[in-house]
This record gives structure tokens, sequence and C-alpha cells, in this order.
């Protein structure tokens, strides 16, 4: 099978079921980000070590399920896809799998700068890609119907990051970097 068609050299590409729309729909959009963030993700895992199991199996079988969810958004309305979608199960574990991670987390007092580990960082980096893939299936959901689990997922998923980027911090030793606000400047000589 070649790598190119050139069927999209005018700008469209094919959804799944057939239909042809601009590579700027908002639907591309949206599975184009999801897969940018599938793509930090697998970043982030060539950063971290090999022998945390766990934490490479977590997040490849994320990996797996960012491509369900790509394959949603790629399925024309009204087309079957024989890809299974996310639904509740997969919200669960995410929320099951934080909660295991904060405990062994100090509880959060104050904003952190999203930075540490090379893993962590592109841990951090991969969930603000996920939370745009948010917004744009939000966005999408005004024109088209997007089912609300993929929403919720995409969600979670987010804060799931987000306490993994602490969490694999933690393990690799670093610490985090507290967000510190300026001081009241207003009425201070320049």
């Amino acid at each position: 099978m070649k790598i190119y068609t050139k069927s999209g050299d005018q700008g469209e590409t094919s959804l799944w079921g057939g239909s042809r729309v601009m590579k700027s729909h908002p639907r591309v959009n949206a599975y184009g980000t999801v897969d940018e963030a599938n793509s930090m993700i697998g970043l982030s895992l060539s950063f971290f070590p090999a022998n945390e199991p766990v934490i490479h199996a977590r997040l490849i079988r994320i990996q797996n399920e960012l491509f369900q969810v790509g394959s949603e958004l790629a399925t024309q309305n009204g087309a079957s896809t024989s890809c299974p979608f996310v639904e509740d199960s997969e919200i669960a574990r995410l929320e099951v799998e934080i909660d295991e991670m904060e405990t062994a987390l100090p509880a959060l007092k104050n904003f952190i700068l999203p930075n540490g580990s090379s893993a962590g960082a592109a841990l951090h980096l991969a969930r603000t890609i996920v939370r745009r893939a948010e917004r744009e299936c939000v966005d999408l959901g005004h024109n088209e119907p997007v089912r609300q689990e993929l929403i919720r997922y995409l969600n979670r998923l987010s804060d799931y990051l987000f306490v993994m980027a602490r969490f694999v911090n933690q393990v690799l030793g670093q610490s985090e970097t507290k967000w510190l606000p300026p001081k009241n400047q207003r009425g201070s000589p320049q």
C-alpha cells in the first residue's frame, strides 16, 4: 500500500463513510488535534525509563483510546464503523487511576508551572493539546452531533495527564515549580 494517494492535493480529505470535506473542516481539525496529543504522549514515553511498566502500559492504553476517539471523529455522521467508541467505562478507569496517583502526590496548594523532567513536561504539553481537542469537539458539536461521552473522555483525560505529569516528575525525582504571582506593583514608581 502506498502512503501517498494524491487524493488530498486539492485540500480535501475523505471521512470514513466516503464523504469528502475540506482539510480545514472542524471535524478534521478535531481528529488532527487528537492525533497531535497522541504523538505528544508517544514523545513523553520516549523520555521515560522502560523500568516503569505500569506507567508505560497506562500511556499505551491511552494512545489506543485516542485512536478510537480519532476514528469516531473521522467517521461521517450516520456511517458505521467497526472501531468501538470510548464509553463511560474508560472515563471511570481514568478517574480511578487519577485517584490512585493523587494519593502518592503532595496536595496542591499553589498553581504549578508545567515543567520538570522531559517526560513530565511532554505530558503537560499533551494535556494542553487534549484541552484544545476538547474545545474543538465542543465547537464541532454546535453544527454536528458529537457524543457527550467523547467530550467527557477528553475532559477527564486532560485531568489525567496533568496528574500523570506530576506523578512522573515525582517518580523521576523532579520537584514541582510553584507559580508565584508578581506582587501588586500598582502605584509603585517605575
